[in-house]
């Protein structure tokens, strides 16, 4: 009950009591319990979702990994072929280890972005530039265009405004976007498999990341639905990944939509404002 009031006096200023009103409030408390719920159960599934997308880029993961660590083992050895002569060559072993510490960093990178990937925290909003998102995507994912045959063809416009955003949260839309590229082209046979990635800004400064396979595409039927939740095209899909993207999009202040284009395939885009600051 919330209960609000003032005191209450006579014409001569004598105190006669207080006038109030008491209001039952257990529904609005109730409201807002199950609005924090949801927002529990929306986060829940975001990062379940997440980390099932984790799961699928395995081979890529390993393999991004993979690399500078054989290279490491490399330029070891060759240090210590170096070091090892009758007059050891501190020049080449030097450029060696020079060689060992990029290696080492590069393997920690993408250590570094799984984790970011993987780990449940709390949403963090700050200025970004979302040519930077993308790349830290295609990182993640080279891998896994290289196994399905597909060329990335990328055109990032320079000099876009920031936006404000939650960088792990937007790279899982970039991510959950271009492997639904790839799976719409694993059928194609008679074009070259490409995925365009396009950074843009429209009239009104908004920030637009726009997705494009030449894959089978969306049938007009399903055009309205394919963002809805729990609608899939896919025979093991549970159809939320667009939906979770949607939601991200929308509480980023921008907005996920499927445009239509002539010719195979489907285009993604994603339309962001710019960071306040960055249009000041």
């Amino acid at each position: 009950v919330r209960t609000s009031g003032k005191p209450f006096f006579d014409g001569k200023g004598n105190f006669l009591g207080y006038r109030g009103v008491s209001t039952d409030i257990t529904a609005t408390i109730r409201a807002d319990q199950a609005e924090q719920e949801l927002r529990r159960a929306q986060s829940e599934l975001t990062h379940v979702t997440r980390v099932t997308t984790l799961g699928e880029l395995t081979t890529s993961i390993a393999h991004e990994i993979n690399q500078p660590l054989a290279a490491i083992i490399s330029n070891a050895d060759a240090c210590l072929g170096w070091m090892g002569r009758e007059a050891p060559n501190l020049s080449a072993a030097r450029s060696s280890v020079e060689w060992i510490i990029e290696d080492a960093i590069r393997a920690s990178e993408v250590i570094r972005r799984i984790r970011a990937l993987a780990k449940k925290g709390e949403i963090e909003m700050v200025p970004l530039d979302i040519n930077e998102v993308v790349k830290d995507v295609i990182a993640l994912v080279t891998r896994e265009l290289v196994s399905h045959r597909v060329t990335l063809r990328t055109e990032l416009r320079a000099g876009l405004p920031t936006i404000l955003g939650d960088r792990i949260q937007l790279q899982q839309v970039i991510i959950n976007l271009v492997m639904n590229g790839i799976e719409a082209m694993e059928a194609v046979t008679d074009r070259t498999r490409e995925l365009l990635i396009q950074s843009s800004k429209d009239d009104v400064g908004h920030i637009h990341l726009a997705v494009t396979d030449c894959g089978v595409g969306i049938a007009e039927k399903d055009a309205d639905r394919v963002l809805d939740p729990f609608f899939t095209t896919k025979s093991s899909g549970l159809g939320m990944g667009l939906s979770i993207c949607r939601s991200i999009v929308g509480a980023h202040g921008g907005r996920l939509s499927m445009v239509h284009k002539s010719g195979p395939g489907a285009t993604f885009q994603v339309a962001l404002p710019p960071h306040k600051e960055a249009v000041a």
